[in-house]
């Protein structure tokens, strides 16, 4: 048999030092590969090869988009904010949209927000929007606040107001909806480009596989045709790594003929092929932690009123839920605070208890505040917790900030939903974060926020246990592998190739080539 390629002198995490692709496939591993004929022979220098890393859950579009923004992670106070916007408005004609995205009132001196009249002041004459890290708040300046209509604020979401009673410009969670009619929808062309720049970044950090958080309505959606955008760029050659894409479950409706709850023609998850498809449902329960938006038991740290809310009404919730579990849909809900996270264990208990379903893989986005009750609770109905291991070091000290000291040993566990015997898939939340996953590997393994803290160090995993949770644990989530994930005959050829054992160690790894179907999409320099 002659094969499409031969990889060779490479040292697997197998344990293997040659790898065999026949169409798109592993077709043999070790000496099964070398004694093959190959139209070609490829020598990776010795070079690690591990299973390509699998975004459990990004907003690749989002990201993709995002790049022409105003880069505001950086600012360390409002006057840098506003510093920063007033740069870009000045290359600008009037009334031109001036869009910056990824502050945190943690990371800025005083801890707070910046308002609409400093947006004014740094950028008149123009229309303004800061998208908070989080993407659970926005804030505006005067001129596009004074084109919202404030009378009809949606449940699930507040317009802050100032001690006077006035708007600050900032919206929160469903009030971001507000500004719709004034941003909505983006043009197809605009998603496109964006997957295009997005994925050619993730081939550079070793990402071959996607999970897209939330399409075609809700908070996080870009276009009711937004699937369209992701056929349109795997059509051009610029979809380049794999996709998965959640459908947001506002878009989903009963459907004619008993055909259930889902898409038109009864589409729901499973449909489509390695490349793209229709996975979960997706669901906001809640809001933010570093936010603090997201529905809590008990009030944030020094916020004895504050307790967050839900973005939908729970009844409503707990309905939704049922329809979708009922219709066969995989479901993804976002629940952060450990109330949002009982509520919605509540409902999917609910639901699996009037209709068993066997390996439905529900999922917990985020599962942020995760007290041990409800972790017994999430194992025992076979439920995945995704949580983003990159959060504790960019977002830790905000987080702890928001909890108070002992409730920090519950945020973001990983270790105690392995011991617990869930698969503990991997993702980022981009652009919430950076998402390269070498920086997410080590963020898992050590525990510790962008000061040095030590962040609850005891849910800490070994470098083999957070290579598996970014490649086997990911395609599990989304029910791939049977395909993806590991090194093995028959298996996708996906795999990335780095400069050190990720098994043993996630000290100055670099990524340095990435290989989708077998063939070598990035090499570096």
């Amino acid at each position: 048999m002659q094969v499409d390629a031969v990889y060779e002198n490479a040292r697997l995490v197998t344990g293997d030092t040659a790898l065999a692709v026949l169409h798109g496939r592993i077709a043999a591993l070790g000496d099964d590969a070398r004694e093959l004929s190959a139209r070609r022979r490829v020598d990776l220098g010795g070079g690690f090869v591990a299973p390509g890393f699998h975004d459990a859950h990004n907003h690749m579009a989002w990201f993709g988009m995002g790049l022409d923004d105003v880069p505001l992670s950086d600012c360390r106070s409002v006057d840098e904010v506003y510093d920063a916007v007033a740069r870009r408005a000045a290359g600008l004609p009037a009334g031109s949209w001036v869009v910056g995205s990824g502050y945190d009132q943690n990371k800025l001196a005083g801890g707070e927000h910046p308002d609409r009249h400093g947006l004014d002041r740094a950028a008149p004459g123009m229309l303004v929007r800061l998208k908070h890290t989080s993407g659970h708040m926005t804030l505006v300046n005067t001129a596009v606040l004074d084109r919202l209509d404030l009378a009809n604020v949606p449940v699930g979401g507040d317009v802050v107001q100032s001690a006077d009673g006035s708007p600050t410009g900032l919206l929160r969670e469903q009030a971001q909806l507000l500004l719709r009619p004034l941003t909505y929808p983006t043009p197809l062309e605009s998603v496109v480009r964006g997957l295009d720049r997005a994925s050619r970044q993730y081939l550079s950090e070793g990402i071959t596989s996607v999970q897209e958080a939330g399409i075609g309505g809700g908070l996080v959606g870009e276009t009711p045709a937004e699937l369209a955008a992701y056929q349109l760029a795997r059509e051009r050659g610029v979809l380049r790594v794999r996709s998965t894409v959640m459908v947001a479950a506002s878009v989903l409706h009963d459907l004619p003929d008993g055909a259930g709850f889902g898409l038109d023609l009864g589409l729901r998850t499973g449909l489509g092929d390695e490349w793209l498809r229709i996975g979960p449902m997706k669901l906001f329960a809640d809001g933010s932690l570093v936010g603090r938006t997201c529905a809590m038991h008990e009030p944030f740290d020094g916020e004895p009123d504050n307790r967050g809310y839900f973005q939908v009404p729970e009844d409503e919730l707990a309905r939704t839920i049922r329809q979708a579990h009922d219709a066969g849909w995989q479901i993804a809900t976002h629940a952060i605070g450990d109330r949002a996270i009982t509520v919605v264990l509540d409902a999917y208990e609910a639901a699996l208890a009037a209709n068993p379903r066997a390996d439905h893989r529900h999922r917990i986005e985020h599962c942020a505040v995760l007290p041990p009750t409800e972790l017994t609770r999430l194992a025992a109905l076979g439920l995945i917790a995704s949580p983003q291991g990159r959060f504790v070091n960019e977002l830790g000290d905000g987080m702890r900030a928001a909890l108070g000291e002992a409730r920090v040993p519950w945020c973001y566990r990983l270790r105690s939903v392995l011991d617990a015997g869930c698969v503990l898939p991997a993702s980022s939340d981009r652009p919430v974060v950076d998402g390269a996953p070498l920086l997410g590997l080590a963020d898992m393994v050590h525990r510790r926020t962008s000061t040095g803290e030590p962040f609850a160090a005891e849910e800490a995993l070994t470098p083999a246990e957070a290579l598996r949770a970014y490649t086997y644990g990911s395609a599990y989530a989304t029910f791939a592998e049977s395909y993806l994930g590991t090194l093995e005959p028959g298996k996708l050829a996906d795999f990335v190739v780095l400069s050190a054992d990720p098994l043993s160690t996630v000290e100055d790894v670099r990524v340095l080539g990435t290989a989708v179907g077998g063939e070598l999409l990035y090499e570096a320099a």
